[in-house]
């Protein structure tokens, strides 16, 4: 056997401990060579083994011209030959426990045959592959399990499964051990082959009750160096055996049970427990020969699951203990049991309700029922006794009403307030009554209580004054307004009927002038009213309802009455007869500015619609004459020329403030005339006298009209006191005279022109021919009468102006004008 050194830079140490290279020399012609060399499993790739080239006397230039080659019986090419070097070395790890499995071959060869050409050679090599301890024991299953009865006796075996090591010689398994432990413990076996395995040994009887399950750890270690271990896990589930019998929480039970419990109630569930397990701890239970009949027939026991209920209606009066004996056996083969007594006292409840009785009850009442009145008598009674029995009986304290206790469970339902069936029509009054019992136990009833109506209230109109307002000219029957009044009492007490409160107004009743429907309060215009005659009205509606007495409550209705424009403005002045036209002649002479005419119209409608203005609706010439609008003053707004006309003709329409508007017109005709003037001065002078006349001419009119007018003033009062001292008659009602200040009018005089109307005659102008007066009819007349008084005398020229449609009320048909 020869040793070859390896290539110190490619050897590594293991290399250089193990490999050896075994050179057989023989002769050429009777056998051939074989190189053996040594090397451990698992060397690094590219390890050198040894060189071969030098090992087969090979020359190693020559290498590669005769193709050196290397073939391997395996399926792997573990080595290779270097073709320059000449050596063999590692081209893939070797496992030895992957190329040589059997455990028995105590060695394990790699066989391998290198072949060069020129000429041809084969050289057989043979690589002994070395074990070294890479592996470690194992067990083929990592958790082992064991059913192990607690009657096991000590010193009993059970085989473990063996655990394995690839690697052999001082490298497979050397020992066993096993955790600590008080039961078991380990015993090594070694095979034939000089595999170790092991028994668990029981070295201490075993208790489930005390420890179900023992979980143990089982190590294998080999002899290599460092030496290499595996586990596994033994589980030992400990098997049970009825070695226990069934116990009670306690040993005597003491259960309080109400009286009247429900049937199927639960009283106790008892519960024993066996500390076996499986069927050994199944327990069932029963009565014991020493349980009375009652006790089992009043109670029911359930033998599963040790539940004791209500089997019977239990009368604390009857029985107020039940004793009895139960017996716990469970299901083993040699079954064993336990016993426990229980004692049920039965406690006394409220189980009774209170009862009530209406013993008797007055409904309907009226509702005006004296306070203090007793309504109802009621009883109270319960069949427990002590507190238990003891009631208390209560009504709502919203209710009017109270109880009070007339004799031992006796009470007396008294109205306490006044009632108004308007507010709570009917009552249900509910009595309660409740024991003091614990838990106190209560009942009720409720009756109603009914309230009849008495006529209590008065009709109510939603306002106390109504104000309605109605256009002049309405239909006759037209709806007014509606007068509604309310009366919350029933039946023939809310029936109401309107009436108008007789009025009587200038002769005349309401009743001629408005009705009223009696069912629901209608208002209706029975004539046409003008409001040139009837401004307002005011009277009174009465609602009465249909109870006994009867009530009634009134309210005021005032009806004012609307204008509309139905009145023509009449004009009287300048005074002209029927469809005839005013003539005026004025000097030539009239300066600028001089009052020429003056229009004056009059309307009998409202302020608003009689509001006149004026204007020209013709003109002879625009620049001559100005009108104004509001006083219808037509004056001069320059001299006469010799150029003007002798004649002017003007129209002058003067219309109302209505919609539609209303008009009139008056035609006048001027004519200037010449003056004759008595002068000492030349004819050419004559502009001069005129003047002068004309000046001396409008002094004369002021003083006549300044006489006239202190004339008129003493007529006038002489007039009023005849008027004052004058008594009244049934033909002819007393005088009244109107004051009018409205466009500077003052009152003339007062004439008694028919038993049944009265003339006031107004101040209207003056002219040169005297004072223009009008006298108006009231209340019947329909035409006005234009006087003319002349200034020389107090005699009065009468005549009719065209037919008018003006009218005043009797109160007011002086200042209306």
């Amino acid at each position: 056997m020869l040793y070859r050194t390896m290539d110190a830079r490619r050897r590594s140490p293991l290399v250089r401990r193990y490999v050896i290279t075994i050179v057989l020399f023989s002769f050429l012609n009777t056998a051939s060579a074989v190189t053996h060399y040594s090397i451990p499993e698992e060397m690094e790739e590219g390890s050198v083994v040894a060189n071969l080239a030098t090992d087969l006397g090979l020359d190693v230039r020559t290498l590669s011209k005769r193709k050196i080659r290397l073939d391997t019986l395996s399926n792997k090419k573990y080595l290779d030959i270097n073709k320059e070097t000449g050596e063999l070395f590692i081209l893939e790890r070797i496992d030895r426990e992957y190329i040589c499995t059997s455990k028995s071959a105590t060695t394990c060869i790699l066989k391998l045959d290198a072949t060069i050409d020129n000429p041809v050679r084969m050289f057989n090599i043979e690589l002994e592959i070395l074990d070294i301890n890479d592996n470690a024991p194992h067990f083929r299953r990592d958790t082992m399990h064991l059913d192990i009865s607690e009657s096991t006796a000590t010193s009993e075996r059970f085989s473990l499964n063996n655990a394995i090591d690839p690697d052999i010689g001082v490298n497979s398994i050397k020992t066993y051990y096993l955790s600590d432990s008080d039961h078991f413990s380990i015993e090594i076996q070694t095979g034939r082959d000089g595999s170790k395995f092991t028994d668990l040994i029981l070295k201490k009887a075993l208790d489930r009750e005390e420890q179900a399950v023992h979980n143990l750890i089982l190590t294998a270690v080999d002899g290599g160096v460092p030496a290499r271990s595996g586990t596994a896990s033994i589980i030992v589930r400990v098997l049970d055996t009825n070695d226990n019998s069934p116990q009670f929480e306690k040993e005597s039970y003491t259960i309080n049970l109400t009286e009247n419990s429900p049937i199927g109630s639960l009283v106790v569930k008892l519960n024993a427990t066996d500390a076996d397990e499986g069927s050994n701890s199944d327990v069932i239970y029963a009565y014991s020969l020493y349980t009375s009949e009652k006790t089992q027939d009043t109670f029911s026991l359930n033998p599963e699951n040790g539940e004791i209920r209500v089997k019977e209606m239990i009368n604390y009066e009857d029985f107020r203990i039940y004793d009895m004996e139960i017996v716990a056996t469970d299901k083993g083969v040699n079954s064993l049991s336990g016993k426990c007594k229980v004692r049920i006292l039965i406690t006394d409840m409220n189980d009774n309700h209170p009862e009530i009785s209406i013993k008797s009850f007055t409904s309907p009442v009226k509702e005006d029922i004296a306070v203090g009145t007793v309504i109802a008598v009621v009883s109270v009674s319960d069949k427990d006794s002590g507190e238990n029995g003891q009631i208390d009986i209560d009504i709502s304290d919203e209710l009017p009403f109270t109880l009070k206790e007339s004799s031992d469970n006796y009470y007396e339902l008294m109205v306490s307030e006044p009632l108004d069936r308007e507010k709570v029509p009917e009552y249900d009054i509910t009595f309660t009554v409740t024991d003091r019992g614990k838990p106190p136990l209560s009942d009720n009833e409720t009756m109603t209580l009914e309230l009849l109506d008495i006529n209590d209230n008065v009709p109510q109109f939603p306002q106390s004054f109504y104000t309605i307002q109605v256009v002049e000219n309405n239909a006759p029957g037209a709806l007014l307004s509606s007068l509604t009044a309310h009366d919350p009492d029933l039946h023939e007490n809310q029936y109401l009927v309107y009436f108008i409160i007789e009025k009587e107004i200038a002769n005349t009743s309401m009743s001629m002038l408005f009705s009223i429907n009696p069912e629901n309060g209608n208002l209706y215009a029975l004539k046409t009213f003008d409001y040139e005659i009837e401004k307002e009205f005011l009277f009174h509606i009465e609602a009465r309802d249909s109870g006994v007495p009867p009530l009634s409550s009134n309210v005021t209705v005032h009806i004012i009455i609307m204008d509309q424009n139905d009145n023509t403005p009449l004009i009287v002045s300048p005074w002209r007869a029927h469809g005839s036209v005013v003539e005026e002649k004025i000097p030539r002479s009239t300066d600028k500015g001089t009052l020429i005419a003056k229009v004056i119209a009059i309307d009998t409608d409202s302020v608003h619609n009689s509001r006149i203005t004026y204007q020209f609706l013709q003109n002879t010439d625009a620049t001559l004459f100005s009108l104004d609008q509001y006083n219808g003053e037509i004056r001069t707004m320059r001299m006469f020329s010799y150029r003007d006309s002798r004649h002017q003709r003007l129209v002058v329409i003067a219309k109302d403030n209505g919609e539609p508007s209303l008009s009139a017109t008056v035609t006048i005709k001027l004519s200037t005339v010449e003056t004759a003037l008595k002068t000492y001065a030349d004819l050419t002078e004559v502009p001069l006298e005129y003047d002068i006349f004309s000046d001396l001419n409008l002094y004369l009119v002021i003083g006549l009209g300044s006489v006239s007018f202190l004339l008129l003033i003493t007529i006038l009062v002489t007039i009023v006191l005849k008027c004052q001292k004058a008594k009244p008659s049934k033909a002819a009602p007393p005088c009244r005279n109107s004051v009018i200040s409205e466009r500077n009018s003052t009152i003339a005089d007062s004439t008694l022109v028919s038993n049944d109307a009265y003339w006031y005659s107004l101040f209207l102008a003056e002219t040169r021919k005297g004072k223009l007066v009008v006298r108006q009819p009231v209340p019947k007349g329909a035409r006005y009468i234009v006087s003319s008084i002349p200034r020389s005398t107090g005699l009065t020229e009468t005549s009719d102006s065209a037919a008018s449609t003006l009218q005043a009320s009797t109160t007011t048909s002086s200042s209306s004008s």
